[in-house]
């Protein structure tokens, strides 16, 4: 799809700065070729000693004028590429943004974070080498090239015609040979570097585990095999681009050679003057020196074919295959939502499976309890609910939607609280209003009253406009979910998902907390997912997940009666829930 195209798209949209640059480069090289032209001649003409120095007047001038033109015509051509690689960029790397932030949690899932550290750097930056290393050089080289024939043309069109296809092989056929042979050198390479992103990355990430287990030095072995092996291959390509540029510079000195013959045959035949000879073969070298870039530029190829590759395979299956209209989020509506799980089933790609044939239903206004151990599936199930991922057999439907084909408009529907919620560094009230920016103060203010945080933040010398610090390291666990659920109060999604957010709290802030939540999302849809039974007497149901399916299900009083294994579980959290 044309939408999709990461090159014609920005191409035409600035076309007139890519014909000015493509123009620029051209006169660049044109005015050397003159300089050097019209230095030949002086040179000659200086050489036989005319009688008066208003004979080589015309060409001191020139070669002033076409110096001083070459400079300036670079200098603008820079300066015009520049700017128009910064605004496509621009418009790349907000594209890029728009496309990896509505399915991050996916991208999670498909990318390890050394891909995607590859992707934002290192592929960016090949699509902007391509534009200064490739496309503007290989048009310029072009249009010199053709400027270069019929200009000699007008001289000796049969000399012409050899020089064309001599120049051939340093325009066209060298530029193939380097594409072919480093094609898949370069691809590799490429590749390469982003394996050692993934493996430096992914150490970081587990420096501790590597550290404790006492085998950081194995780590450290690996990873300089992997780099010595792409250090192989890097310097088997560098051995091929020497040998390749040896090459054209002979291709050059044979191009020069030619020059030289022809012009000292038309001189010999008088139908060329002497003082010309030195400037024709002058001419050669900036014209060949512009032929120079187009091996590299060519043999870059393969690497903006794997960077537009893996950045096209950052496009959503949904949005590849099945555009789904965004008007299916409207059907689900924002009042009566219910959620229900139908004969789900899901296993990750080489593991057992992970839930297999769970059916449970929340209705509007219920409050469901799922508990179970860790790796029963209850991750699983917050991600199908989110719509990252699709089950491999069953239904996730929000009346009736499913919700993998809410893609960006999830947010609407759902809302989530996790075990840490992110505060961004900035005060209380922008992150609050993060929920809903179209939040007024007052909406802000209801929903700290909801959260019973209101008193607390007028307490602060600044109020609402108190900074929370990094992370919301001014405040406390329980205080920072409570200034979270506010954010999703205003978010108004009509299904909540509590995903343990009393992870780490002590009893009694956990208490408090969990009595907070079930107040404030009074007529909410609430699935709150959690390990232990605390506070699971508010839940109007419970279901309890092991080995991928639904073991128990019922209220609390029910499974407390009935069910001999809930009742030692709930004596095992009794302690704290007592508390």
């Amino acid at each position: 799809m044309k939408k999709e195209q990461w090159i014609l798209p920005y191409m035409k949209k600035n076309r007139k700065l890519l014909i000015i640059v493509v123009l620029l480069g051209g006169l660049t090289v044109c005015s050397a070729a003159f300089l050097m032209y019209t230095s030949g001649y002086l040179i000659s003409k200086a050489a036989t000693r005319p009688e008066n120095v208003l004979m080589i007047y015309v060409p001191i001038v020139a070669v002033r004028t076409f110096g001083i033109l070459r400079a300036v015509a670079r200098y603008v051509e820079r300066l015009t590429g520049h700017h128009m690689i910064l605004n496509i960029l621009s418009d790349m790397r907000v594209r890029l943004y728009r496309l990896l932030e509505p399915q991050a949690l996916k991208l999670r899932s498909r990318f390890r974070t050394g891909d995607m550290l590859g992707i934002l750097a290192d592929d960016i930056e090949h699509l902007q080498d391509m534009y200064l290393k490739t496309v503007f050089p290989g048009i310029s080289a072009l249009l010199l090239y053709i400027i270069f024939i019929a200009a000699l043309g007008c001289f000796s069109w049969p000399f012409a015609g050899l020089v064309a296809i001599y120049a051939a092989v340093l325009v066209f056929l060298v530029p193939l040979v380097s594409l072919l042979v480093t094609r898949a050198k370069n691809i590799e390479l490429k590749r390469g570097r982003s394996r050692l992103y993934r493996q430096l990355t992914d150490a970081v990430m587990g420096v501790s585990d590597w550290i404790f287990s006492g085998r950081q030095n194995d780590f450290i072995r690996t990873y300089e095999e992997a780099e010595d092996t792409w250090l192989q291959i890097e310097r088997k390509r560098q051995r091929f681009i020497r040998w390749r540029d040896f090459a054209v510079q002979c291709l050059t000195a044979g191009l020069v050679l030619m020059m030289l013959i022809w012009a000292g045959g038309q001189s010999a035949e008088g139908a060329l003057p002497h003082t010309f000879i030195a400037a024709f073969v002058l001419v050669v070298f900036p014209l060949t020196e512009a032929f120079f870039p187009l091996s590299d530029a060519a043999a870059a190829i393969p690497q903006y074919e794997d960077s537009l590759q893996r950045m096209e395979g950052l496009r959503p299956e949904q949005e590849k295959d099945h555009p789904v209209p965004s008007e299916k989020a409207e059907a689900v509506g924002l009042q009566d939502v219910t959620l229900r799980f139908e004969d789900v089933s899901f296993s990750y790609e080489y593991g057992q499976p992970v839930l297999q044939g769970v059916s449970f239903t929340v209705r509007q206004g219920e409050k469901i309890a799922l508990l179970g151990p860790s790796g029963a599936g209850k991750s699983t199930i917050l991600t199908m609910i989110e719509g990252v991922l699709a089950p491999d057999a069953g239904h996730v439907m929000f009346n009736g939607v499913a919700a993998a084909a809410l893609q960006d408009d999830i947010s609407r529907v759902v809302g989530v609280l996790n075990q840490k919620p992110h505060l961004f560094d900035t005060t209380i009230l922008n992150n609050i209003r993060l929920g809903n920016p179209e939040a007024s103060d007052e909406d802000v203010y209801w929903a700290a009253r909801q959260v019973k945080l209101h008193d607390l933040i007028e307490s602060l010398p600044d109020g609402y406009h108190t900074s929370v610090q990094e992370t919301g390291s001014r405040f406390s666990g329980g205080e920072r979910q409570r200034i979270a659920l506010a954010r999703i109060l205003l978010q108004g999604a009509p299904v909540i998902v509590l995903d343990e957010p009393t992870v780490g709290l002590d009893p009694i802030t956990e208490r408090e907390l969990l009595v907070t939540m079930f107040e404030a999302l009074e007529g909410k849809t609430v699935l709150w997912i959690t390990h232990h039974l605390a506070g699971a007497e508010a839940a109007d149901r419970i279901l309890f997940l092991e080995n991928g399916r639904i073991e128990m299900e019922g209220s609390h009083l029910e499974l407390l009666q009935e069910n001999q294994r809930y009742q030692r579980l709930y004596k095992l959290d009794a302690p704290a829930v007592r508390l």
